[in-house]
């Protein structure tokens, strides 16, 4: 991991198309802005753990299906 120490109102790039700035600290709290291309998906953690862990149950759930399927026919 590369840990970076910024300030208000300062950027870091990431490759050639993703700025991440600084826009507010208040506090223990840290307000970002992120400019990326619409094609990079952005989200935070915890709903990009949700999404990734829905996807597989729907994964599990379809190949039980065809299992169920395959028993059955």
């Amino acid at each position: 991991m590369l840990a970076l120490t910024r300030k208000l109102n300062e950027s870091i790039m990431i490759g050639n198309d993703v700025e991440i700035s600084i826009l507010e600290i208040k506090g223990d709290q840290v307000k970002i802005g992120i400019s990326a291309p619409k094609s990079i998906p952005i989200y935070r953690k915890e709903i990009y753990i949700q999404i990734q862990e829905a996807n597989k149950e729907a994964i599990d759930s379809s190949a039980s299906m065809d299992v169920m399927k395959k028993l059955f026919h």
